[in-house]
């Protein structure tokens, strides 16, 4: 009977300290949601106040970002011309390594960004990395629509040559309308048989402008950063009259067919969720190797945030060059 009692107080025990460890699990989850709804709601504020129907203001506004947070610690900034073309060199006030080299492509619907904005990716790219950075002030759009940033690319990337890189010493990076541009300019190296970059880094990329995937509609409520009409806009301005499924305007619908390795973040919240599911199959049936990471919680280009996601990305993306690299 002793035993038979003993045995019951310990069962009561166990399920109480099990209620409790699942009261307390409970309790977690619903502060990490809560911390995270109010993160959403500052970023969708803080875009609010960026995004801009003037697009000079929109413009001022990115760069005055960059410059208030991307300027890192212990990160030089060089300025360089290339063929005419604003370029500027990011890297660590450190030794670190020369023979490898990252080529960004700033993100910004192809008619906004510059490499000053970019400085809130270069910056801890080339601090994750121990890696110079390359970036490019590509024409933008309206003034400058499709084929104008596809034809910067192309001169940064042979500035790069011209310096004594080989494409296998380049690992090409972009985030949103930069990853649809890396992507371009892979297909159109690719077209011109030459030799490809070594791997791409593409942060919620922008990969297919008919707005086909299903997160434009899941996804609607969520994206705090991006919608259907701001999409819309870019789409009109960068390639107006155009075929949409040109792969040099949607890589999405690209021969994928030899291209390097590549490694995708993105968002779990993002109407470009789909863009980024819809290119790693696409890489996958093409026999490309691809990895993609999808962040809970997070946003378009969560990257540049100030966050602890943010920082983990930046640790993965480092880890992928270098297993690359090897």
């Amino acid at each position: 009977m002793k035993e038979n009692k003993e045995n019951k107080l310990n069962n009561e025990d166990k399920e109480n300290m099990e209620n409790k460890a699942a009261k307390e699990k409970e309790t977690k989850n619903e502060k990490g949601e809560k911390r995270n709804q109010n993160l959403m709601h500052l970023i969708r504020r803080v875009h609010g106040l960026v995004e801009n129907t003037d697009i000079e203001k929109h413009r001022h506004s990115q760069d005055q970002i960059g410059a208030v947070l991307g300027s890192g610690r212990g990160i030089r900034y060089r300025e360089t011309d290339i063929d005419g073309m604003y370029g500027e060199w990011v890297g660590v006030d450190r030794a670190h390594t020369k023979k490898y080299v990252l080529l960004h492509c700033h993100g910004g619907g192809y008619s906004t960004g510059s490499s000053l904005y970019a400085r809130t990716l270069t910056s801890k790219l080339a601090s994750s990395t121990s890696m110079d950075v390359l970036c490019f002030d590509y024409r933008l759009a309206p003034e400058h629509p499709f084929p104008a940033a596809l034809e910067d690319a192309v001169k940064a990337w042979n500035y790069l040559m011209l310096l004594g890189y080989g494409a296998r010493d380049v690992i090409l990076t972009g985030d949103s309308a930069g990853g649809n541009l890396a992507l371009a300019l892979t297909l159109k190296l690719k077209e011109e048989g030459r030799i490809l970059p070594r791997g791409l880094v593409l942060m919620s990329p922008w990969t297919d402008l008919t707005s086909s995937g299903e997160s434009f509609e899941t996804r609607a409520e969520l994206d705090p950063v991006l919608d259907r009409a701001y999409i819309d806009r870019m789409v009109d301005a960068y390639a107006p009259g155009r075929d949409l499924k040109d792969p040099y305007i949607s890589p999405l619908f690209g021969n994928f067919e030899g291209f390097p390795p590549t490694y995708i973040q993105v968002g779990e919240n993002e109407i470009l969720l789909s863009d980024s599911g819809r290119l790693q199959k696409a890489l996958e049936d093409a026999g490309v190797p691809v990895r993609t990471d999808v962040y809970p919680g997070m946003w378009h280009v969560f990257q540049m945030s100030p966050v602890k996601a943010a920082r983990e990305a930046m640790d993965q993306n480092a880890q992928f060059i270098y297993d690359i690299c090897r």
